[in-house]
């Protein structure tokens, strides 16, 4: 029976290069000179660490900027709230989501239930996988999910008949 899997995955390298990209550009950069703005990279969190809020604005198109150049969907990084930092520096940070959540993936089974066709939905660790009898069913729901939840950055693999 045909299936595929439905998931969520960041190239961590290309974020690191997005990171240090723009780096080089805050560093070039003359509205940052003798500024203590930085941008870090830990784990799967990017840190923002700005004089002001015009500085923090700069810095997070910045990070859009070479993210998005860098193929990887805004979809998938979380901007969290800023907070004050030591002084009057503001930090924020981003979250690089690496995997759907337990509710995303209720949420797209949802989906394929509810478009009552002959597809089966099963929620496995981190990705749900779809079956059908037919393979046309199977690129009905892969364009149905893109269409119904476009806030998330879905991936379609391991596609077998």
């Amino acid at each position: 029976m045909p299936t595929f899997d439905v998931v969520t995955t960041v190239d961590m390298q290309e974020v690191l290069n997005a990171v240090d990209q723009a780096k080089k550009e805050i560093a070039q950069r003359w509205d940052f000179k003798g500024s203590q703005s930085e941008i870090s990279l830990t784990d799967a969190i990017i840190q923002i660490l700005a004089d002001d809020q015009m500085k923090l604005s700069a810095l997070q198109e910045i990070i859009k900027q070479k993210l998005a150049k860098r193929k990887i969907a805004l979809e998938s990084v979380i901007f969290k709230d800023p907070t004050k930092a030591g002084g009057n520096m503001i930090k924020q940070l981003i979250e690089v989501k690496q995997s759907l959540t337990t509710d995303e993936l209720k949420r797209l089974a949802k989906i394929i239930k509810q478009a009552k066709v002959k597809a089966q939905s099963t929620i496995q660790e981190k990705q749900l996988r779809v079956s059908s009898k037919s393979r046309d069913t199977l690129q009905e729901m892969m364009e149905l999910m893109k269409k119904e939840a476009p806030d998330l950055p879905l991936e379609f693999t391991n596609f077998r008949d």
